[in-house]
């Protein structure tokens, strides 16, 4: 057996505010992922990386080229580590694998001062462009998990739902099951997390806002 096949390393999956729908499923054997989002964090990104997930394993490169088989028909550039999917799909093989998940700060791919505060800007521009009353979704409809249909929260307003009795937002309803779950990375936002009639909130979403572009 070669060393390559029992040297352990990180798979990450990362995503970027100014690439939607796009995830980079990569390896590092570096100390920590932080030191390779930094990296591949360059003049002609205008923001940084955010991991969505990191898991350090053995045999991690077997692990990743086995991904970019699997996802192989989503790569959007041969050359490249890019794949326009769902980075839950992903997850849900990596969650299989035998390691350790690791905890990445969500401002682990900042370089400076500012990257910190455009990235929360652009956060807010993000959610705050959803509203259940896009949708015609009404007070009172059941989201499920993604994972688990048995749990799930109330829609409460045009932007909060109801989650074990408190009023929050669909990401720290998102981010408070995936702890529990034992998923330490909470860079996804709620709508990619919680379903409504059989798909994603982030997904029915899209749904909406292109038919009414057309």
């Amino acid at each position: 057996m070669s060393d390559t096949t029992c040297k352990s390393g990180h798979v990450y999956l990362l995503t970027n505010p100014v690439m939607p729908g796009l995830i980079k499923i990569g390896f590092t054997t570096s100390p920590d992922v932080e030191i390779r989002m930094k990296q591949i964090y360059s003049t002609g990104v205008p923001l940084p990386f955010e991991c969505v997930y990191s898991k350090r394993l053995d045999n991690y490169k077997e692990a990743e080229n086995a991904l970019h088989v699997a996802f192989g028909g989503t790569r959007v550039n041969p050359k490249r580590e890019f794949f326009r999917i769902d980075p839950a799909c992903v997850m849900a093989i990596l969650d299989i694998l035998p390691g350790v998940e690791e905890e990445i700060p969500e401002d682990a791919g900042n370089t400076e001062d500012t990257d910190k505060e455009a990235l929360e800007k652009d956060k807010k521009r993000r959610r705050g462009i959803f509203r259940f009353s896009t949708g015609c979704i009404k007070p009172d409809t059941v989201l499920t998990w993604r994972r688990n249909p048995d749990i799930t929260c109330t829609v409460y307003d045009d932007r909060n739902v109801l989650f074990e009795g408190k009023v929050t937002s669909l990401s720290e309803a998102a981010n408070i099951v995936n702890l529990r779950e034992g998923h330490k990375c909470t860079a996804m936002p709620g709508t990619d997390w919680w379903m409504f009639e059989g798909q994603t909130l982030a997904a029915y979403r899209l749904e909406i806002e292109t038919l009414i572009g057309e």
